[in-house]
């Protein structure tokens, strides 16, 4: 396959605003996992993408996710997120199929995720709705706590993650990422789980929720260029 010299560059400088951006906080750029969020990309479009190096893939819906995989299974090494919603009548399906699910947001789906596939045990984030936007999924601040309860033992939640509300700038999103690691730590400390990941930021604000704590970052617009409607 021809590589694609205008996607490379672009991820290239998506990588290098990344390196920027943790080192300005002081952070290890390589502590800093980039998802590409490759949501009605094409299977040659993430074939190129992982031809110049990207390895993470977030989709949004399971079956189209189903379908790339399908499409690209020579690719052994590519690892595919879910970061999209997803019903819990998916939960089977989706259970064997993403290396992490980034949009836990009940105790049900939890439990239907640990129901479908015990062991070994699926890998989770959970969703938090900061700005109470009734538009969006995910759960509530205060309710996080109880979901981390219900949990324990059935899946392996490895941290939170988030879309703020929408913001004139990406110093807007700042107090929403900071409210987040916050939130993390707190909740490290109360129940016990490391909570080590933090899943926040995307092309508009990226390099904001690095300085604020990111440890993935889903990017779909900066690599693959506008979206074709």
């Amino acid at each position: 396959m021809a590589i694609d010299y205008a996607l490379e560059e672009r991820l290239v400088i998506v990588q290098a605003r990344i390196g920027a951006a943790a080192y300005k906080a002081g952070r290890d750029a390589s502590s800093i996992r980039l998802v590409l969020a490759s949501k009605t990309q094409p299977s040659e479009a993430i074939r190129a993408a992982w031809e110049a190096g990207a390895r993470d893939f977030g989709e949004n819906y399971v079956q189209e996710a189903i379908a790339k995989r399908a499409e690209l299974a020579d690719l052994t090494d590519i690892r595919w997120h879910l970061i999209g919603h997803l019903q819990t009548n998916k939960a089977k399906t989706a259970a064997g199929a993403f290396e992490l699910i980034h949009s836990v947001d009940s105790v049900r789906l939890a439990e239907a995720l640990a129901r479908a596939q015990p062991s070994p045990r699926v890998h989770a984030l959970i969703e938090v709705n900061l700005g109470a936007e009734a538009s969006k999924t995910g759960v509530a601040p205060e309710k996080v706590a109880a979901i981390l309860d219900a949990a324990r033992e059935k899946i392996e939640v490895d941290g939170l993650m988030t879309i703020p509300p929408p913001t004139r700038s990406a110093e807007g999103a700042r107090p929403y990422f900071a409210r987040m690691r916050e939130l993390r730590d707190r909740l490290a400390t109360q129940s016990g789980y490391a909570l080590s990941e933090l899943s926040m930021g995307m092309t508009d604000d990226f390099e904001v929720a690095i300085e604020e704590g990111a440890t993935m970052v889903r990017i779909g617009r900066a690599v693959f260029g506008e979206r074709i409607a």
